[in-house]
């Protein structure tokens, strides 16, 4: 008997019917012998009509009242789909973070999960029920809920996996996998049937939208095997697993994309030690997110300029920070632009290949292309371009990579059974 975590989406549970429709999937998988834990998001929609009310309320909204209100959304979907059960003749129970004990600290809209208590779950399959649980939220050591922010559901649902020691943990979408890039950008974007943990977490950091990325995270660190798949077909979709030998052999696995940018400059700063603490330092406690940093000679004597990419929703809040900042240390001025967008291309075969990023900048170039900032990893290249270019970007880089096409994998030497005497 195989213990199965399954989470399913707000576009896979925005109706009854779907929720119905749900119901005998996950009845059907219980019945071929499995225990079967579920966790749901709000139905499509949901949260960001609270979100609305909630402004219509209050300007700036309490976050631990926030918690409280989004929260309400799983709770209607987990009990709706433990009824559709029951009329189908299976039992299920339906309980929320707080009744699990999913347990967080105190950073409302944006918890962490410290701690999950698995004893009452395990009491329901034991006694062959299927647990259903509100994904995105939590509780603090003081009773307070809390949720875990923008795809938390996701993170519910890999803690959960490993909490239980799960078999799987499979997440369900409107899609039929991790695509080789954005299938609406390019159309012959392949479906990925093996992806590394690592390979993942760069796609989901870098704007890949399947996955949350600290559920990667989760699931990279407790060995937590992820099936992304369609709640509409029963096709195989992508699994995210350990790194095997064979994925050295594909340069790239993807190419994604991220238009939630903008780029920030301090010019003439002055160069001396000290400063870029001066500056990072309050945007870090914001809780400003700062990504790509270049540091250039200034036009000045002794100055420089520092150039940097933030989130493009923290963009207005970021120049207002820098500056003040700017003033206090004597810098000349804060320029910016949002109108920029990042692209990268993504694979662990990068570690033992070299030339790839030249190829990416040559693909740029061919294309007209200017690329203003650049970033690499061991397995990632990112460009920051004009946003107007992007999706020409990604189709360029798609095409000249091959990536359509199924891997052609290096064959590997037959063993030598020849015997020595």
């Amino acid at each position: 008997m195989a213990l199965i975590v399954q989470k399913f989406g707000g576009t896979s549970v925005g109706s009854t019917d779907k929720i119905k429709a749900v119901a005998r999937r996950v009845l059907d998988c219980q019945q071929q012998g499995n225990q079967m834990v579920v966790v749901l998001s709000a139905m499509s929609g949901e949260t960001d009509r609270l979100i609305g009310l909630a402004n219509e309320i209050q300007k700036i909204p309490s976050l631990r009242e926030m918690d409280m209100l989004l929260s309400t959304g799983e709770q209607v979907t987990i009990a709706l789909f433990a009824m559709a059960v029951k009329e189908m003749g299976g039992d299920a129970v339906s309980l929320l973070g707080d009744q699990v004990r999913i347990q967080t600290d105190t950073m409302h809209t944006k918890a962490r999960i410290k701690h999950i208590d698995t004893d009452r779950i395990k009491k329901h399959l034991d006694e062959g029920r299927v647990v259903t649980i509100a994904g995105f939220q939590g509780v603090t050591d003081d009773g307070d809920i809390t949720t875990l922010g923008r795809g938390g559901s996701d993170t519910t649902a890999v803690a959960l996996a490993a909490a239980l020691k799960a078999d799987a943990c499979e997440i369900f979408t409107d899609v039929d996998g991790v695509f080789t890039t954005d299938p609406n950008i390019c159309r012959n974007a392949r479906k990925i049937d093996r992806i590394s943990y690592d390979e993942m977490l760069e796609l989901a950091s870098l704007g890949a939208k399947v996955l949350d990325i600290r559920s990667v995270g989760l699931a990279k660190r407790y060995g937590v095997p992820l099936h992304v798949r369609s709640t509409f077909t029963d096709n195989e979709g992508t699994w995210v697993v350990e790194e095997e030998k064979i994925m050295e052999s594909m340069l790239v696995s993807g190419v994604t994309y991220n238009k939630n940018e903008a780029r920030i400059t301090i010019n003439n700063v002055p160069d001396q030690p000290g400063v870029a603490a001066k500056i990072f330092l309050p945007i870090s406690d914001a809780g400003i997110i700062v990504d790509m940093i270049i540091q250039n000679t200034g036009t000045r004597a002794n100055t420089t300029d520092m150039t940097f990419t933030v989130l493009r929703n923290d963009y207005e809040r970021a120049m207002k920070l820098l500056k003040e900042i700017s003033s206090e240390i004597g810098a000349e001025s804060v320029t910016g632009d949002e109108d920029i967008a990042k692209v990268s291309i993504v694979g662990v075969g990068m570690r033992n290949h070299s030339g790839i990023a030249s190829t990416m900048f040559q693909i740029m170039a061919k294309e007209n292309i200017n690329i203003h900032m650049i970033s690499t990893s061991e397995i990632k290249v990112s460009c920051i371009i004009d946003e107007k270019y992007t999706e020409l970007a990604v189709r360029a880089l798609h095409d000249a990579f091959a990536l359509d096409k199924e891997p052609v994998h290096e064959k590997l030497p037959e063993p030598d059974t020849t015997q020595h005497g």
